[in-house]
């Protein structure tokens, strides 16, 4: 097959540089273009609930290349830009600024937008945590407070709630769910989770919904439940969930669902390619999917940019995810549903590490590693390869 002439790719986070890394690295030669709208060399996002919020990393530690790196990609990099619309049958977009760029092959990688409460954006204190820019205000306000409150029961509420907790803050966990990380872990570890958050000094109101939030004077005092319990508050994390960052593209012609709705090859049209989180493809065991995590950015890109390069084959992963909170490291492999039934196969209760599968229909539909990655890794190789 004849390589394209141009390639633009519209997001530059992991999944659009991992596109690009990849088409270099096998072989494209043609004109290369990435269009972002973070100002922001490349970073990791990963490490800003972590690593960059606590203060252990400065943000430079967080950058996925170099600025010299970067530049050896012989590729044009527009930042601070974002897209606002987009002509997929032209394979033409237009930007903020009203740039107009256009390409032969499109692949979109534009990621998440965080959800909100209403009332919100009126309100000093209270943050998403999303972007570089936000890790870092989060941290400046974190740094002068006593107390947070965390408004999401998911990977990233507890994930900001241990870095919070490491910090010295007083630390309460609001969620509409029972157990913490309830749909990746299920009832059993998600229990285990909350105890060991609670163990450290986090207050748990699990499943329960949030009423909305108070302030005072253009500052937020707290977090108010619908069972009229208030929360007070220095500062409140909305962590609720995002949605696939695809209001640009209305209009656009390119079928969108939850995401930007691509076949098994990961094309949304005739050279439009869409990578990473706002990505949700054809999967050949699955189903339908959208995944949201690092391991898949880069997967994923590079099965889109060999298919680029002519290589077309399925796209189809072991689903993952990972979370580092305090001292443990949690892994899951495949889909392991709340529903499923979940047996422990490996532990050291001494050390608490464990491994886990979860059976739905007398079928293993996925793995959990407790601190325990290789044996993880290894059962999920066993058990999830060939289903």
């Amino acid at each position: 097959m004849t390589q394209p002439e141009s390639v633009l790719i519209v997001g530059a986070s992991a999944a659009g540089l991992g596109t690009a890394e990849a088409l270099r690295r096998h072989g494209y030669r043609g004109r290369l273009s990435l269009l972002d709208a973070d100002p922001h060399l490349p970073y990791d996002r990963p490490p800003l609930s972590k690593q960059v919020l606590a203060g252990v990393w400065e943000p430079v530690r967080a950058q996925l290349r170099s600025g010299e790196q970067i530049q050896a990609l012989g590729a044009e990099f527009v930042r601070g830009d974002p897209a606002v619309a987009l002509d997929a049958a032209a394979r033409a977009v237009t930007t903020a600024s009203g740039r107009k760029l256009d390409a032969e092959v499109l692949v979109i990688a534009t990621g998440l937008t965080p959800c909100r409460l209403p009332g919100q954006d009126g309100l000093a204190g209270v943050h998403v945590l999303r972007g570089l820019d936000d890790a870092l205000a989060l941290r400046r306000d974190l740094t002068a407070a006593r107390r947070l409150v965390v408004v999401g029961e998911g990977v990233l509420g507890a994930e900001v709630s241990a870095t919070a907790r490491t910090m010295g803050l007083e630390v309460t966990l609001a969620g509409l769910g029972r157990t913490l990380l309830g749909g990746q872990l299920g009832e059993v570890a998600g229990s285990m989770l909350g105890r060991m958050h609670a163990e450290r000094g986090v207050r748990l109101r699990l499943g329960v919904p949030v009423d909305g939030l108070t302030g005072a004077d253009g500052h937020v005092t707290g977090v108010r439940l619908a069972t009229g319990e208030h929360l007070p508050a220095d500062v409140v994390v909305v962590a609720i969930g995002s949605r696939p960052a695809t209001g640009w593209l209305e209009g656009s012609g390119l079928p969108l669902g939850d995401g930007i709705e691509c076949d098994a090859h990961c094309r949304a049209a005739e050279g439009v390619y869409a990578v990473g989180d706002v990505a949700s493809f054809d999967h050949p065991r699955h189903g339908r999917l959208r995944l949201e995590n690092r391991t898949n950015a880069t997967e994923q890109a590079r099965s889109v940019a060999l298919g680029i390069l002519g290589d077309h084959r399925p796209y189809s992963p072991i689903p993952y995810f990972w979370t580092d909170q305090y001292d443990i490291k949690i892994q899951g492999y495949g889909l392991p549903s709340p529903q499923a039934e979940m047996t422990i196969e490996d532990d050291d209760p001494a050390r608490g590490r464990f491994t886990a599968l979860f059976r739905q229909d007398g079928r293993v539909t996925g793995v959990l590693g407790w601190s325990m990655s290789k044996q993880a890794r290894l059962l999920a190789t066993t058990h999830l390869s060939e289903e």
